[in-house]
């Protein structure tokens, strides 16, 4: 996932706070887990009430879920794959990919000239709702 380059006016941090739910088997996988992702920098592990549950906590523009989700896998560790857990994570996936895709739009301009731009188009554009009619012909009464 392309990263949008961080300048100075842009440099607040887009926090994000997940959970990673890890599979029944085998057991013992969070604490490896938090051990390795431990490593990495920016990333803020806490461990969850819950058994199977990591919660993570990053900048945006330095992590995303699919990123850790994906380095944990190819690691060997096993995530919880409930329809659940499926859906969710695909959908965080989805938001935090565009996210990334609009921090790089480039900023639309202000609506009072866009709307001054289409109107001066349409004073220019010949269309059809001109009345080919002599005036004095409209006007009979």
């Amino acid at each position: 996932m392309k990263r949008p380059e961080v300048t100075a006016h842009k440099a607040v941090p887009i926090r994000k706070q997940r959970n990673i739910l890890f599979a029944k088997f085998p057991p013992g996988q969070v604490p490896e887990a938090c051990d390795f992702l431990g490593r990495l920098e920016d990333l803020q592990l806490e461990r969850r009430a819950q058994p199977r549950a990591l919660g993570v906590a990053y900048d945006l523009r330095r992590h995303c879920l699919q990123e850790l989700e994906g380095t944990l896998e190819d690691q060997g560790y096993h995530l919880d794959n409930t329809l659940m857990s499926k859906m969710m994570r695909a959908l965080i996936y989805y938001v935090e990919e565009t996210q990334l895709h609009n921090l790089e739009a480039p900023e639309r301009p202000l609506k009072r000239s866009q709307s001054e731009a289409y109107t001066h188009a349409w004073e220019r554009h010949l269309h059809g709702d001109h009345d080919d009619t002599p005036p004095e012909w409209r006007e009979y009464k």
